[in-house]
């Protein structure tokens, strides 16, 4: 079995590529004894994941999955986009609490994640991009995922991604769809 690293310590996000990516073993930064800790400073999706594939592959020497990913939301201008991780500066919680407090009166809820998923291994980079369409809900609904599922009402779900099974989820979600595509590119 092919070994690639992916470059995060979220458990979440790694149990979604594990569970989407069979016949490679996709190990962590922890796992290889590797402090990662790389500053985002792209303006894109792609140029962060680009920095964190680099970062890792430089530090493992394995070839390195990167993907930055987010919440854009249309009444807002596309945020919290490339910072929803640190929209507050706080928890998934107070990220949540402070997307619901800025939609307050605002009647367009739509938005959508994005997921940009960079392969990099020394010589190649490929990339692909998955977008998944909903709106935001009045509160959280649902106790699954991490970070904005429980407020992401799927529109191909119609609920909410936290109240969505793992396996639900990754039929639709904007990593599964990148990640289908980058499988396709590097014939996965």
């Amino acid at each position: 079995m092919k070994e690639i690293v992916l470059a995060s310590g979220n458990k979440g996000k790694l149990a979604e590529f594990r569970a989407m990516l069979d016949g490679y073993n996709v190990l962590s930064p922890h796992e290889l004894n590797i402090e990662f800790d790389v500053e985002e400073t792209g303006s894109t999706f792609y140029d962060n994941a680009l920095i964190k594939a680099r970062a890792l592959f430089e530090l493992s020497g394995l070839p390195a999955l990167a993907d930055d990913s987010g919440l854009c939301v249309d009444a807002l201008g596309g945020a919290p986009g490339v910072f929803s991780a640190r929209y507050s500066g706080g928890s998934d919680k107070d990220n949540n609490n402070k997307l619901l407090s800025e939609l307050k009166g605002k009647t367009n809820r739509s938005a959508h994640f994005e997921s940009c998923i960079v392969y990099y291994d020394g010589k190649e980079i490929i990339s692909a991009v998955g977008k998944t369409y909903g709106v935001i809900a009045d509160s959280e609904c649902g106790c699954g995922g991490f970070g904005y599922d429980p407020l992401f009402i799927s529109d191909d779900l119609g609920k909410t991604f936290g109240e969505a099974t793992e396996t639900e989820k990754n039929l639709v979600s904007h990593r599964a769809r990148a990640l289908a595509a980058l499988k396709d590119e590097l014939e996965l």
